[in-house]
This record gives C-alpha cells, structure tokens and sequence, in this order.
C-alpha cells in the first residue's frame, strides 16, 4: 500500500494529462469500471482509464487486436503503453488488489475455473503476472483466431492459469520484483 500511495502521488502530473487526453478525445467517463472476481471469490471494481466508447463493451469483453473498433484514439496509445492500467493503483491501495497476482478475470469465464484452476482465487489478484508477460500480445492472438473467445477461452485461459498457479507455488518478494521489472522492461520496449 505504501508503493501504491507512493506511485500515485508521482504519478499524479501523468493521470492529469492522461484524464484531459481521454476527455478531448471522446465523450463519457475518464475511468472504466468492471466487475472482476478477487481473491477468495469475492467480486471488486476494477479500475481503468477508458480505452473505448462508452458502452463498448456490450459488444463483448474480449478486445480482439489494438485496432478494435471500439477503441478510442487515445485508447489505443494507452493501451499499447498499459497506461490504462495506472488506476489499479488504486484498487491496490484500498487493499482489493497487489503488484503482483493472478490477473482477476470476469466472472463470465471464473465460472469455467475446473477446481483445480479455482485455486488462483486463494491469493489477491495482481496488476501484473508472468501470464500478463507471457501474453503482452494476447489482443494479436485473438485478432488472428478464427473463434477468439473460443480460443481465449481453450487456449489462452488454461495456459495463464498455469503460469498463475507456478507463481502461487513459488512466490516470494524476489520473485515478485523480477515479474514487476520484466513487466516494465516490457513495455518500455513496445
């Protein structure tokens, strides 16, 4: 929570200009609010900075590739630089989330969790993991599926998990500053 409150205050003169070139560039909120499931279970609001036009995601939660439709002009550059993820700073300051974790999904696919895969519930999801890594390109992979939520879905979902439940096993605070500097190496180099 320190690192957070920390982050934040710096990262303040950002999350101004960032709000200003979100509202310039298309109506609604600066922030996107989700329900992801949490640790045990438990549902949370997960915030973003808006990416798409409001109510974009009635057409599906998936985002299938940097050049979906529905992403706004300012969303796409947030999105390739996961600028659109700075807020979760606050989810991790009020105690729903971590630096490091399981990346909380929705509960539309938590429900196809086999009991096994359940157990990455049993520790705070993260703003960032090994599977986020692994998939920093996961908008191309859907792009170029034939049935991307199927794929997302057959593909893309068990292989996170397993990655996420690698990290539950081993998981100590080297670990955790190697995942957060890959992470930043990552997209530094997008």
């Amino acid at each position: 929570m320190f690192f957070a409150l920390i982050g934040t205050v710096i990262l303040l003169p950002l999350f101004v200009i960032i709000a200003i070139s979100i509202s310039i560039n298309s109506r609604g909120g600066i922030f996107y609010i989700q329900h992801r499931v949490g640790k045990n279970g438990i549902d949370f609001k997960l915030l973003k900075f808006r990416t798409m036009y409001v109510n974009a995601d009635k057409a599906g939660l998936l985002t299938i590739g940097h050049h979906d439709y529905r992403i706004t002009t300012a969303g796409y550059w947030l999105r390739k630089y996961k600028l659109d993820e700075l807020p979760q700073l606050f989810n991790v300051l009020i105690g729903d989330m971590s630096f490091v974790g399981p990346r909380p999904e929705v509960r539309k696919y938590v429900k196809i969790y086999s009991p096994m895969q359940q157990r990455v519930l049993s520790v705070k999801p993260g703003i960032t993991d090994k599977a986020s890594i692994m998939y920093f390109n996961e908008n191309e992979l859907l792009a170029a599926a034939y049935e991307p939520e199927q794929f997302y879905i057959n593909e893309i979902i068990p292989s996170k998990i397993q990655y996420n439940l690698d990290y539950i096993d081993k998981h100590n605070l080297w670990l955790d500053i190697k995942i957060i500097w890959q992470t930043l190496k990552k997209v530094a180099n997008k």
